[in-house]
């Protein structure tokens, strides 16, 4: 059986990332004063918590439900109206119609690392150096975002680190809707990473988003070390550029 962990935490009152609601309520309490919030009362029934917070000379009431993820607020069954505010860990709602407090914006957590393929169609805005761009609901801001161009490429090319909330529009590609966010470039690779490299790679040749030839939205947090180490292998130049990402460090 695999064991996991959640993320450690730096200056936190946690080792690691909460994994559940309670440690959503443990954060808050340490974060409450510091977001101008006066704990009134504490509740078993919904709304978990009322409080008042400052806001200029005078306290406004605030309703608080406590949610691991925002998105169970709905799952849950709860009214909007009987409520002014999400308290949780990990926004996945973009369209909220309330308040969200997102705590791990609070507390250092690891950035996560997506491959993202694009079509040959699709190059031309990858010129730019910021641009609003398709990304996993899970996606959050300080992420890495590698693109894969398919064929007849089948490399990747760039790197861009998310920089904006996401939110939910019109799917422009296909029918529907999608989510989205800001993106800012990071750095091109002057010496790609190509798919065929992936497959002869020791490791990353059975991982299951080389496999699925990197189709969707792919979380590869676990491999980053192996691409870390494939592109400032070949760009040593890079290897200032990603200090912040550092395998070691994060």
């Amino acid at each position: 059986m695999q064991i996991t962990r959640p993320n450690t935490l730096t200056n936190a009152p946690l080792q690691y990332a909460p994994k559940n609601e309670i440690g959503v309520v443990y954060l808050f309490a340490h974060v409450a004063r510091k977001k101008q919030f006066r704990i009134e009362e504490i509740r078993p029934q919904f709304p978990d918590r009322i409080a008042y917070r400052h806001s200029g000379d005078k306290e406004k009431l605030v309703r608080i439900e406590f949610e691991y993820k925002s998105s169970s607020f709905k799952t849950h069954g709860h009214g909007p109206k009987k409520c002014d505010c999400i308290v949780c860990w990990y926004h996945d709602w973009p369209d909220c119609p309330l308040e969200v407090i997102e705590l791990r914006k609070d507390f250092h957590s690891i950035p996560k690392i997506w491959i993202q393929p694009v079509l040959k169609s699709q190059w031309h805005y990858l010129e730019y150096k910021q641009l609003n761009w398709r990304l996993s609901k899970r996606a959050s801001v300080g992420d890495l975002l590698m693109i894969y161009r398919c064929r007849p490429d089948k490399a990747i090319r760039d790197i861009y680190v998310v920089t904006g909330e996401l939110s939910r529009g019109k799917a422009g590609w296909r029918d529907g809707d999608c989510f989205g966010g800001s993106v800012k470039c990071l750095c091109r690779i002057e010496a790609p990473l190509f798919f065929e490299d992936f497959k002869s790679h020791r490791v990353l040749k059975t991982a299951g988003f080389v496999r699925r030839n990197f189709q969707g939205n792919l979380l590869v947090s676990e491999y980053w070390s192996y691409i870390h180490e494939m592109i400032t292998k070949r760009n040593p130049s890079l290897l200032k550029t990603l200090k912040k990402y550092d395998p070691s460090k994060i």
